[in-house]
């Protein structure tokens, strides 16, 4: 099968650091070359990738200072795209750019679905899903589609990465994790204080965005003032075992319908449980009681981390194995590539010459 898939410029495919969307754009592009598929992948030129690359820019907007709209390069991207369908190029189309492409694919033949990566519960989005309710689209989770019923769902495909990116250290745990991103939505806050009120020590591996440097230094960076806290900032895949494989658990305590949670199954897959509250996706990813605790506030966060030594590490790897690989990720939406492309094969009517 030919298919494109069209990331975000905001960061390489994959991306250096922090990057979930363009992470998984990455994993899903190599499954399907692996899995014997043509692909082309529409991103920025410092991508790396075993398919066709095909860059509208030379590098992440994120890294380029230059870039002061980066919707405009955007809406070049997509009339690549486009171009390239009119030449009938490709198969089977594959977007991750929210509802950029709605309106201008929608007037083309070339099948195509969008996978939204993001949150849906903001009250400007209701119009877009009135206006194209005839698009089809993925979810990354059941909870997140629950603000717009109205949408075309085709599917659920949660988020799945190579089985052996991460694995599990020999090391013996020591202290308690957060991985990802520090804004107020993640609960950082709240991680220090459920470490604090354990005695145990917290280490935070996370980035700052610009938006959020202010929660940062007014809430956060005083709160680092405490031996038991240590702040390492931003780390990559290579590094991700040995963060998480020497964590007793990862906190996720965080504020907002999280739409999946990346970092939870990071986790998982070096073996590692998780204390997450009951936001958004997270029931979904986490099996509570096995893979770790579902909680609702600081005092049951508090009670659960001194039961996750409980827990068997090597069953939350098996899960992991079981449900959130790459290769089952790619499989997932080919099924839902063919079946768009089946629903919208042209049909042989049969007139009868009976008079």
């Amino acid at each position: 099968m030919r298919i494109a898939q069209v990331a975000p410029l905001t960061e390489a495919v994959p991306p250096k650091l922090y990057g979930g969307t363009e992470r998984v754009v990455h994993w899903l592009t190599e499954e399907l070359v692996a899995l014997g598929h043509d692909v082309t992948l529409f991103a920025s030129g410092d991508s790396l990738t075993s398919a066709r690359l095909d860059a509208t820019w030379p590098r992440a907007l994120r890294l380029d200072g230059a870039v002061r709209d980066p919707n405009a390069l955007h809406m070049v991207m997509l009339e690549r795209v486009r171009r390239k369908c009119d030449d009938e190029e490709f198969d089977f189309l594959h977007f991750h750019l929210d509802y950029y492409p709605f309106s201008l694919f929608s007037r083309q033949p070339t099948p195509f679905l969008t996978t939204l990566h993001g949150r849906l519960d903001l009250p400007e989005l209701q119009p877009v899903f009135n206006a194209f309710s005839s698009i089809p689209l993925i979810s990354i989770s059941n909870a997140q589609r629950r603000p717009a019923p109205q949408a075309r769902w085709l599917r659920t495909v949660y988020h799945g990465l190579p089985e052996k990116l991460l694995t599990p250290r020999p090391v013996k745990p020591s202290y308690l994790a957060v991985l990802g991103r520090i804004a107020p939505e993640k609960g950082v806050d709240r991680a220090i204080r459920i470490a604090l009120r354990c005695g145990i020590p917290l280490k935070i591996a996370a980035k700052v965005d610009r938006a959020d440097q202010d929660y940062y230094d007014e809430c956060i960076r005083p709160m680092m003032d405490h031996p038991l806290v240590e702040y390492i900032g931003e780390i990559s895949d290579h590094e991700k075992p040995d963060f998480l494989s020497g964590a007793i658990g990862l906190l996720v305590p965080i504020a907002w319908p999280e739409p999946f949670g990346l970092v939870m199954i990071e986790a998982m897959a070096c073996g590692t449980p998780v204390i997450a509250y009951n936001r958004g996706s997270v029931a979904e990813i986490i099996t509570d009681g096995r893979t770790g605790f579902i909680v609702e506030d600081e005092i049951s966060a508090v009670a659960a981390v001194h039961s996750l030594t409980t827990l068997d590490r090597g069953a939350i790897r098996a899960e992991f194995e079981a449900r959130f690989t790459a290769r089952r990720m790619a499989l997932d939406y080919l099924d839902s590539y063919r079946n768009l492309i089946e629903a919208t094969a042209p049909r042989i009517k049969l007139v009868s010459n009976a008079t």
